[in-house]
């Protein structure tokens, strides 16, 4: 139920990037809903090898490289669906940015929700 809602809940979160920034666009909540699923697969899947890869680069940034694969995994998403569309690496890198920051406060809402479920 946990992850059910999270994933409900950061479909969204992308209906709200897009309503915020218009770089972002999100042709309905089905589209938003694929897209949630295929962004935390490339994150689960992909992101950790993209960090390793570049591990010297994000330690000589300070970590800030860190915004850069972010990114990337926002543009990638939106260049596999046909329902998510960003116009460039700039919108992907200030959508990427406002969409973390609500999994943030999406991860904190369900924490609350279900405290101890797992």
């Amino acid at each position: 139920m946990k992850i059910l809602t999270r994933w409900l809940l950061l479909a969204g979160a992308l209906l709200l990037v897009a309503a915020l920034y218009p770089g972002v666009v999100v042709k309905s909540y089905g589209a938003a809903l694929i897209a949630a699923l295929i962004l935390g697969l490339l994150n689960t899947l992909l992101r950790p090898v993209l960090v390793l890869l570049t591990l010297p680069v994000t330690v000589l940034s300070l970590g800030l490289f860190l915004f850069v694969i972010n990114a990337l995994m926002f543009w990638a998403a939106a260049s596999i669906l046909d329902g998510l569309t960003v116009t460039g690496f700039g919108a992907a890198l200030i959508g990427s940015l406002i969409y973390s920051l609500c999994g943030m406060l999406i991860d904190v809402v369900i924490e609350r929700l279900f405290p101890n479920a797992d």
